[in-house]
């Protein structure tokens, strides 16, 4: 009996080294830790380095299909999103590792290296969104972090770099020929051989100590070897994690890019291809009526089609000087804006605008003027536009479509003191209607493809005259700032001092002068 024991341990304990060697993890110096205990642990910020592996430490979903179905409609088109769509159960049923080398093959081959920014511009805010607050707080623990990651890694770098602060990323390189993705990954040991070479020859400066972060078998398990203590996660433990709240995001998400503003899971895509051949029918039917009916007429017909507008008027009505208009300064969404406040307070304007399509010009229910950049003589053309009648202005030059402001340009404030700030905003389920580098005359088709959009349009009290340019003494910075902390006040929003050229100099890399 006594040696049935021993040779019974003898055989367990042959069976744990074996486990230790496929995870490749040391018996040596190495504490492997539950990742909810012990949240008191404090590392030493700039002598420890955290190892994570993205899918299992940071992001509660499993799935991956949102993220490559993001690459397909953003950067391969409509067609490609619904080959991967009908691709997708054949996918599952190849076993993970194939399916990511399908998924990949699908959403890259064929797409230029230069002109793919999805990883920069949409995917950081999806990423964002599936964050799990228990993972989030666990990896932040450290100032010095690696990220690695199976996906391939153009689309992690941005967000991993940008949001969590690493100080470098492992992932899956994209092969590439003349420029163009061949939709093949190299091998997993290329990542596994950079990190241990960064780590080995300690090209990150000194440390004391590795921690990692893991899944208990995942195929990283090689990389934990260098790591003193290894925190694993399972999956019964992500599906109780929390969502990080926007509040905790390192760093405010305030510019992103995309056409789906919903995620892209396999349900919601199909539901949304479904949708589709109606929404683009019941989108033209809808700019339709917008531009041959009276705002009388449309807006009842429009309301009765899903489209309503929700508006706040003040109670005293609206006075200009008799000879010249009134200046509407209003934060910017969609290039509907101006069209909506228009028929909130019923009176035809004139919408000066920047980058707008001929073909936008062409359909528009009101007139447009295109500025030229050029500060004197777009004061002058609006100057004698705001003679003839009202007008209204976007100082922001972009849209922004999270709850912040960018800086107002102040020219408007050196043409009248009549300006009536007006607050606006946009509720949509589906898709955005406003890109930074897709097609702008699509804009207005997206916005009303949702099932039901709404526009929200308050219209704010006339500046008084303490606050005004001519009249009260104020800089046109200082009116500029003024309107701009009105509209956030009336909207909940936060005011920046980011502007245009900072915006798409992140989303498409240039100055969004088309």
């Amino acid at each position: 009996m006594v040696e049935f024991r021993k040779q019974f341990m003898k055989t367990l304990f042959s069976l744990f080294k074996i486990l230790l060697r496929r995870l490749e993890l040391p018996q040596e110096s190495k504490t492997i830790i539950n990742s909810h205990a012990n949240h008191s642990t404090r590392f030493s910020s700039d002598q420890t380095i955290m190892v994570f592996d993205l899918e299992a430490a940071l992001l509660k979903s499993s799935s991956l299909f949102p993220y490559f179905m993001l690459v397909a409609f953003e950067a391969g088109g409509l067609i490609r999103a619904l080959f991967l769509l009908i691709a997708y159960p054949f996918v599952c049923s190849v076993g993970k590792e194939l399916g990511l080398k399908i998924m990949t093959f699908i959403c890259f081959v064929g797409i230029r290296e230069d002109k793919f920014r999805a990883g920069s511009a949409v995917l950081p805010k999806f990423f964002l969104e599936d964050v799990g607050c228990e993972g989030f707080d666990l990896v932040m623990r450290c100032e010095r972090k690696i990220g690695v990651s199976k996906l391939p890694r153009i689309m992690v770098e941005g967000f991993l770099k940008d949001y969590i602060g690493v100080e470098g990323v492992m992932g899956r390189e994209m092969k590439v020929v003349c420029g163009y993705f061949l939709g093949l990954m190299e091998e997993k040991e290329v990542a596994f051989t950079s990190l241990n070479e960064i780590l080995l020859e300690k090209k990150m400066g000194s440390f004391a100590a590795v921690v990692g972060c893991s899944f208990l078998m995942s195929p990283f398990g090689q990389l934990l070897r260098h790591c003193k203590e290894v925190y694993l996660v399972s999956e019964s433990e992500k599906r109780n994690w929390r969502i990080l709240p926007r509040e905790r995001y390192p760093k405010p998400l305030i510019f992103h890019d995309s056409r789906l503003s919903f995620r892209p899971t396999p349900f919601a895509t199909f539901a949304m291809f479904m949708w589709l051949p109606f929404a683009f029918l019941l989108s033209i039917f809808r700019i339709t009526i917008g531009v041959l009916l009276p705002f009388e007429i449309s807006n009842p017909i429009l309301a009765f089609t899903g489209s309503t507008s929700i508006i706040s008027v003040p109670k005293h009505p609206l006075t200009s000087a008799k000879s010249r208009g009134s200046l509407y300064v209003c934060n910017h969404k969609t290039l509907l804006d101006p069209i909506f406040i228009s028929s909130s307070i019923l009176e035809h304007v004139t919408a000066v605008t920047y980058s707008v399509s001929r073909f936008n010009e062409i359909i528009s229910p009101i007139r447009t003027i295109r500025l030229a950049r050029d500060r004197g003589r777009d004061r002058k053309l609006m100057d004698e536009k705001l003679s003839q009648g009202n007008l209204v202005v976007c100082p922001e030059g972009t849209t922004c479509r999270e709850p912040y402001l960018l800086r107002f340009s102040p020219l408007f404030a050196e043409i009248t003191d009549e300006i009536v700030p007006v607050a606006v905003n946009v509720q949509i389920s589906m898709f955005y209607g406003s890109t930074a580098t897709g097609s702008k005359c699509l804009d207005p088709f997206f916005h009303f493809m949702n099932p039901r959009p709404r526009y929200f349009v308050k219209v704010l009290e006339k500046l008084p005259g303490s606050q005004t340019h001519m009249v009260g003494g104020k800089s046109s910075f200082e009116v500029a700032n003024y309107v701009q902390n009105e509209i956030a006040k009336a909207l909940g929003f936060e005011c920046t001092s980011l502007t245009r050229k900072e915006k798409y100099k992140i989303l498409a890399g240039n100055n969004g002068i088309i």
